[in-house]
């Protein structure tokens, strides 16, 4: 038997900005290890970049694929600046 999207929580934008911001931060401290620099700063960098707008745009399909892989996107747009 299928189920109904709205009987499903997890299909909630709430719950969809809650997983979202979750895995920002995850890419954050991924980046601060990989650059060496504060959480807070990975973290403001990756909201700058086109990057986090394309991980935003579900049409990107870009939240399909792993932290790691998003933040290997990021370190190569920041190569290309």
């Amino acid at each position: 038997m299928e189920q109904n999207n709205n009987d499903n929580p997890l299909k909630s934008p709430v719950i969809q900005e809650i997983i979202m911001s979750n895995r920002i931060g995850a890419i954050a401290v991924i980046l601060a290890k990989k650059l060496d620099i504060d959480n807070v700063k990975a973290l403001k960098l990756f909201y700058e970049s086109k990057t986090c707008s394309r991980l935003h745009d579900k049409s990107t399909g870009l939240y399909l694929y792993s932290d790691l892989y998003i933040v290997d996107d990021f370190l190569m747009e920041m190569e290309n600046v």
